[in-house]
């Protein structure tokens, strides 16, 4: 399956995708928090980052979903900052620190296609939010020269419904990470009062675009939406009320990964709640609701 992005290069329509997003740095508003901030001129809003993309790394990862992995690993970039910095953030060196080295989009561009060319079978932007116009202009410089897997779009789920609509057909593989229900957990873990609201109606457009994962003759994925989400401890009723939505309002055959590896990290040791790993009891919990909502995919059924 050829990318979209390429039938969007050859239309002339991804420059235009561009250049509204580009627009969009000036008074910042990329993502739901609107800070407003002149990112051209080196502003810096909620998520830390101004005009360049701030790379922590990139490299063939085999840690991913195995439809992701294949054999030869998904291309991972990892961007640093953040539009949510979770107290939690296992990854906070870059997340909440910033760790990282500025990167113009022509080595950007070039990231890519190493990535590529050492066999990886998708490019995966790591927090690809707040970055948005930087990687399109990469996107503009690569697929001239070649750039011809899946992109995968990784990300928190909190995200701008009118940036997810414009830029329908740049990204193969949705995957957002999809955290809370409730107004005052994710404001007490991520700052944010209105994310169940905000993720419910991107969940929505993602899957319109998408629709449920697809793979190639090797497993591979190749389109659709991938949904992840991190069980943490003592609020496993924020799993039941995210597993119910996708069952009843995204698809049954929704391929959902649910993860069981949370740590505490960061400040989570200064939570009472969050200050221990999950326990085996809580993720065979999680694990027969999925069950018994019908659904499926991307999660081990034998607990």
């Amino acid at each position: 399956m050829k990318p979209s992005y390429i039938e969007l290069f050859e239309s002339k329509r991804l420059i235009r995708v561009y250049e509204k997003l580009l627009s969009l740095l000036e008074s910042c508003k990329l993502c739901p928090r609107g800070c407003k901030v002149n990112r051209l001129r080196g502003e810096k809003g909620f998520c830390s980052i101004g005009k360049e993309a701030v790379v922590s790394s990139f490299f063939a990862h085999f840690g991913e979903e195995k439809e992701l992995v294949g054999r030869y690993g998904s291309g991972t970039i990892f961007f640093a900052g953040c539009n949510l910095k979770c107290i939690y953030c296992q990854n906070y060196q870059i997340s909440i620190l910033g760790e990282g080295t500025p990167t113009q989009v022509e080595q950007l561009s070039k990231m890519m296609l190493y990535l590529q060319d050492i066999g990886c079978h998708n490019i995966n932007f790591v927090t690809p939010t707040h970055v948005l116009p930087q990687i399109i202009e990469s996107l503009l410089l690569a697929i001239p020269q070649g750039l011809r897997i899946p992109l995968v779009y990784n990300c928190g789920g909190y995200e701008s419904l009118e940036v997810i609509r414009l830029i329908e057909g740049v990204f193969d593989i949705y995957m957002p990470d999809v955290k809370y229900f409730s107004p005052e957990v994710s404001w007490k873990y991520s700052h944010v009062r209105d994310y169940w609201q905000v993720c419910t109606q991107v969940l929505k457009e993602m899957y319109a675009q998408v629709g449920n994962l697809k793979t190639d003759a090797q497993g591979i994925a190749s389109r659709g939406l991938i949904i992840r989400h991190l069980v943490l401890p003592n609020l496993i009723e924020e799993s039941f009320k995210i597993l119910e939505f996708i069952s009843h309002h995204i698809s049954p055959d929704c391929y959902v990964n649910i993860m069981p590896q949370y740590r505490p990290c960061f400040k989570a040791f200064e939570d009472e709640l969050i200050n221990r790993r999950i326990t085996l009891q809580e993720y065979s919990k999680v694990i027969k609701y999925a069950l018994r909502l019908g659904l499926r995919r991307g999660f081990p059924h034998n607990l």
